[in-house]
């Protein structure tokens, strides 16, 4: 699945951060290629963005261009990650082959 970014942005607008974390963490996620390249390419700018902000000595400022670029980027890296389907536990599988039922 490709979105251009400003579909992500404007989506993003309608979900608040913390209805994202408030979703189960603990789960192990299938993540496809595209969702693992999007996640990678993501984390690489937030380490970029957050090393040359500490490099340029910069002060935590709340309204900082720079570190609402950083949180943004976070933003998106969570929401691409919780988009991908949950593993199964053992457990779940386990019920849903006895009782016959394909995940």
């Amino acid at each position: 699945m490709v979105t251009s970014p400003s579909a992500v942005f404007a989506s993003l607008e309608s979900v608040s951060v913390t209805s994202i974390a408030r979703e189960r963490t603990n789960r192990r996620r299938r993540i496809s290629f595209e969702a693992g390249h999007a996640l990678e390419k993501l984390g690489h700018a937030i380490d970029y963005l957050a090393d040359e902000y500490v490099h340029e000595g910069g002060n935590f400022d709340r309204n900082d261009p720079k570190l609402q670029a950083v949180e943004m980027l976070m933003a998106i890296n969570r929401r691409i990650y919780f988009a991908c389907p949950e593993i199964p536990t053992l457990g779940e599988r386990l019920d849903a082959w006895l009782s016959g039922q394909r995940l």
